[in-house]
């Protein structure tokens, strides 16, 4: 029998440089980030999702279905539009569903791309890159904004700072009046701010969405992804050495003596120098202030602006462009990066699964309500004409976008006496309730509880649209 210990299976991790400073610093007490204007590759497919995703948000607000707003969450009236469909609050579930399938759709691209979600989509990016184009059109480049910090106060300074806010504000109010307008009939909300005839929760939220806007995207900007987002804090947890990330190809840009500037045209290669020329502009173009030179950082938001200006550094000195780029911590180390991994396919698999169920959901869900309830104050009641009677209070709801006739019958009992509706004619959405009473002679009854049912058809299609069993009581002897 051996006696040498058996090894361990090890999980490799990814490295990560320890970049913390001595002293941690208060909160903007490393100042003000001024991220230089590139273009590139990256910066298009950004630039592209951006406003495609700005002019869905507050076009949509707009569209019509028939007659009312296409997407519209009445609270007041406890209906949820989304175009043709109606959702209730019995429908919560599927809300729920949604949120699941939303998080694994996030926990999937996350393990397969890293934070493409934070540098492309999320809105907190989004509205803070149209914020600073705002102020890169009314300011002036990163080094004329820069000199401006320094400058003291000037009529020019003051137009010029004066007119970003201004035009913060317009698109923080017209964020705030687009997001309450999902909520409120957003054909009558502007009319009615116009005409400053808002009712208090209007304006209250309104308000609120506006300086919440103000505030994130114009003046917090990179702190709320850094120190507020929860989401910057777990997302190690998700990725592995076959993650994509935006990373530096460090045995490529240092070489053996490091990196440093150069002429286009000097052989830094005699020199043991590496590509990279030190010339900082992956650090002046990041909308959160690192350099990604310094390693894997849980503040990249994966925008790939800085792969964007090292490939326009790349290009001009005539070097082979990828000094940056995305990559994984597999390929960087020269091995093979592997898209197909246990994890990566799990999240799919049941991401899946949820969008089927969600499909199912939507597919099986029956555009009609109905209720049943029996009166709680008396069991059964003895009538002038020897019958047992039974109350009860029949709820029904067309969640259909038409109007829709519906046939009542009670299957169960025989000859019974009812004054329950044959016919019942629901609007669209339309919920009514109505007070039954059933009669019975008891000498047509063999037990003291009998199980009745409601059955209730569409008229024109005959389909059943619903059934629901319930009890008629009586004294049996």
């Amino acid at each position: 029998m051996s006696n040498t210990p058996a090894k361990k299976d090890t999980v490799k991790s990814i490295p990560v440089t320890n970049i913390t400073p001595d002293k941690t610093l208060p909160l903007y007490e490393q100042g003000k980030i001024q991220v230089r204007e590139i273009h590139g590759l990256f910066q298009k497919i950004r630039s592209y999702s951006l406003w495609g995703l700005m002019a869905l948000f507050f076009a949509t607000s707009w569209l019509s279905w028939g007659d009312r707003q296409a997407i519209l969450f009445d609270l007041s009236a406890r209906q949820f539009h989304f175009f043709g469909i109606t959702f209730w609050p019995q429908d919560f579930f599927l809300l729920s569903g949604l949120l699941i399938i939303a998080a694994y759709g996030l926990f999937t691209i996350t393990n397969l791309a890293g934070r493409i979600w934070c540098g492309y989509t999320c809105p907190q990016s989004s509205w803070s890159f149209v914020f600073m184009w705002i102020e890169e059109k009314t300011e002036g480049s990163r080094n004329k904004r820069i000199k401006m910090d320094k400058a003291p106060m000037s009529l020019e300074k003051f137009i010029r700072r004066g007119t970003k806010h201004v035009l913060w504000l317009l698109l923080a109010l017209a964020t705030g009046l687009t997001f309450i307008g999902y909520f409120s009939p957003v054909r009558e909300l502007v009319p009615n701010l116009l005409s400053f005839n808002l009712n208090s929760w209007e304006t209250f939220w309104v308000g609120f969405f506006t300086l919440a806007t103000y505030l994130n995207a114009g003046w917090l900007r990179e702190q709320v992804c850094i120190h507020m987002c929860p989401y910057a804090r777990f997302q190690s947890v998700m990725f592995d050495q076959d993650t994509l990330i935006v990373s530096y190809d460090e045995k490529r840009g240092e070489g053996e003596k490091g990196r440093g500037p150069r002429k286009k045209t000097a052989d830094y290669k005699t020199k043991g120098l590496g590509d990279c020329i030190d010339c900082s502009l992956c650090v002046q173009v990041c909308p959160t202030g690192i350099d990604i030179r310094d390693g894997l950082q849980y503040q990249c938001i994966g925008c790939a602006l800085c792969i964007d200006a090292c490939d326009s550094i790349m290009d001009k000195m005539g070097y082979e462009p990828g000094l940056v780029r995305y990559t994984t911590e597999h390929a960087l180390e020269g091995g093979e990066t592997h898209f197909m991994r246990p994890r990566l396919i799990g999240y799919a698999l049941v991401l899946t699964l949820m969008c089927l169920g969600m499909v199912y959901a939507l597919a099986s869900r029956t555009a009609f309500e109905l209720d049943i309830s029996r009166d709680r104050g008396a069991l059964y009641q003895l009538t002038p004409n020897d019958t047992v009677q039974n109350t009860y209070t029949l709820d029904m709801m067309n969640m259909t976008q038409s109007q829709l006739s519906y046939q009542v019958k009670i299957v169960g009992l025989k000859d019974l006496i009812t004054d329950a509706p044959k016919l019942v004619v629901l609007k669209s959405n339309e919920m009514r309730s109505f007070p039954i009473n059933i009669e019975i002679d008891p000498g047509n009854l063999t037990r003291s509880k009998t199980n009745i049912e409601f059955v209730i058809t569409e008229q024109e299609s005959q389909h059943e649209v619903a059934r629901e069993e319930t009890r008629f009581i009586a004294p049996i002897n």
